[in-house]
């Protein structure tokens, strides 16, 4: 879009939409940055404006006062605005433009994620929500597709624009009786329009927490009247008796968040923070030399003030001094005790010291006990899932074939745990440009899971690239298309599944019948 916005705003692409307009991503001309432009949509407001409570006008009323909201708040988990106008009929917003993925993205991508990551998420936005609770303002919109987790981890809340004064005296901008906010993260009373204030901004935290730790949000039903009959009359599911690691102390939290009535949830933001704080990670005390492919929340906590990176790249490792091993195998160590020591070595994340001890600890293992033993197994997960994290695909490939191969003559070839090492091993055969082995591997575990595993989808989108891939452009369109289309019609046609399948498909459309879009 080749259009100018305050006479020095580039706009680029879309990047959102909603109910106050659309966002764009821009170049300041003046400054020469990348920023995020709102609009405030010229359908959604008539012209000329009509009487001073017209709908038109508490829509202008409420984007000014999301203007005046962000520029007199400042913390890093917030949004910079940087200027506000008018352009033609339209209002504009210019605000930071924030790199990385939402947090709806990464539960969308990753599943229900690790413990700490959940906690991680939930600290930063405490400390957002704690600066937006001290302006006097309620967000009544916190969602998890209005999170960004930036590259390096950090969490930043997006959209005040339906933010609320908790002063009695402020102006009321809501149409009387009309619920405002997302019905899957609304407070009972937020749904019931009888006001809201910083609890119901808690309620909306606990059904992101537990949507980030179970992959769902409480209390899912097929339309959003459902959903808000259910946010006011059924008890949220405890989270144990769906994911049994989920600590007993976070459970409670969050079914505290999770109460009925407000008096019953935590007072504020800072409560709910020093409820996480034992569950959120200690500093590793090691630089961080490369960021994660995906953004990892934990991060900010991990490696606190690290200066940013300037690149992706690994640092060069140094050459080993001369002596001893930093993380030796003591002759006179116990197997056991070695194990131990391993453990607390993947606890405290020290990959590098975990992949030198497992290295020195297996050969002893499998020569002690056999290469059956149970320890040996968890002693080559544990090095595997290492490896995994660090990318380390050639190195990983073996481990996780001897993984399945000891699985399978133990409790047969379809057990879930061969399955997964061998989808595993797939991942590092793709990444190591091997795409006809991975194509045949993702095909046989493919179909050995049973048709309502939550991988199949991910194994059918990674056949059908690799189909592209190897030279079979119509199979992988066949493939893909009939993937997008079962996944439309489970997840609706804006979740993040869909649109991806899409690109998958129009790039491949576009070029199949010249040349393959996916060849390396």
């Amino acid at each position: 879009m080749n259009r100018t916005v305050g006479g020095r705003y580039l706009l680029d692409e879309k990047i959102g939409h909603g109910g106050m307009g659309q966002v764009w991503s821009a170049r300041d001309e003046q400054l020469g940055r990348s920023v995020a432009v709102k609009l405030l949509r010229t359908d959604a407001v008539p012209y000329p404006a009509g009487r001073g409570d017209s709908q038109g006008d508490m829509l202008r009323q409420r984007f000014l006062r999301e203007c005046r909201i962000g520029a007199a708040l400042d913390h890093p988990g917030l949004v910079t605005v940087y200027d506000a106008g008018t352009d033609g009929d339209e209002l504009y917003l210019v605000m930071q433009r924030i790199p990385g993925m939402s947090l709806a993205d990464l539960i969308a991508e990753e599943g229900p994620l690790p413990v700490e990551q959940a906690a991680a998420v939930a600290g930063q936005l405490c400390a957002a929500l704690a600066a937006v609770h001290g302006a006097g303002v309620v967000h009544r919109d916190l969602k998890p597709s209005n999170v960004m987790v930036r590259p390096d981890g950090r969490v930043i809340l997006l959209d005040l624009g339906i933010a609320a004064a908790v002063d009695p005296a402020a102006t009321r901008l809501t149409l009387t009786g009309s619920p405002i906010g997302s019905p899957a993260y609304m407070a009972p009373e937020q749904a019931m329009a009888t006001g809201a204030d910083r609890r119901s901004d808690l309620y909306a935290l606990g059904c992101m927490l537990h949507e980030m730790l179970a992959g769902a949000p409480p209390f899912p039903a097929p339309t959003a009247l459902g959903v808000l009959r259910r946010q006011l009359d059924d008890p949220p599911r405890a989270l144990r008796t769906l994911r049994a690691e989920v600590p007993a102390v976070l459970e409670k939290l969050v079914l505290r968040l999770l109460a009925k009535q407000p008096e019953r949830r935590p007072v504020d933001a800072v409560e709910v923070h020093v409820l996480l704080l034992p569950l959120l990670p200690a500093p590793t005390g090691r630089p961080r030399t490369r960021l994660p492919a995906v953004p990892d929340p934990t991060d900010p906590y991990r490696h606190p003030y690290q200066p940013e990176l300037v690149h992706e790249a690994p640092a060069p490792t140094p050459p080993r001094p001369a002596g001893p091993p930093p993380v030796p195998l003591l002759a006179a160590e116990t197997l056991a005790g070695a194990c131990a020591r391993l453990s607390d070595l993947v606890a405290a994340g020290r990959h590098t010291e975990v992949l030198e001890l497992s290295a020195r600890l297996l050969p002893r293992a499998v020569a002690e006990q056999g290469e059956s033993a149970p320890l040996v197994h968890t002693v080559r997960a544990i090095r595997a899932r290492t490896l995994l994290a660090g990318h380390q695909w050639a190195e990983a490939l073996p481990e996780l074939r001897l993984l399945a191969a000891t699985a399978a003559a133990e409790r047969g070839p379809h057990d879930p745990a061969v399955l997964d090492h061998r989808r595993h091993a797939a991942r590092c055969l793709e990444q190591l440009g091997l795409a006809h082995d991975a194509l045949t591997e993702y095909r046989a575990v493919l179909a050995a899971l049973p048709p309502d595993s939550p991988h199949a989808p991910d194994l059918r989108e990674r056949i059908g690239i690799l189909l592209a891939a190897t030279g079979h452009a119509e199979a992988a369109w066949q493939t893909l298309l009939e993937l997008l289309l079962e996944t439309e019609r489970r997840r609706g046609p804006h979740h993040p599944d869909v649109r991806r399948l899409r690109t998958h498909l129009e790039q491949l459309g576009a070029r199949r019948t010249t040349t393959n879009p996916y060849a390396t």
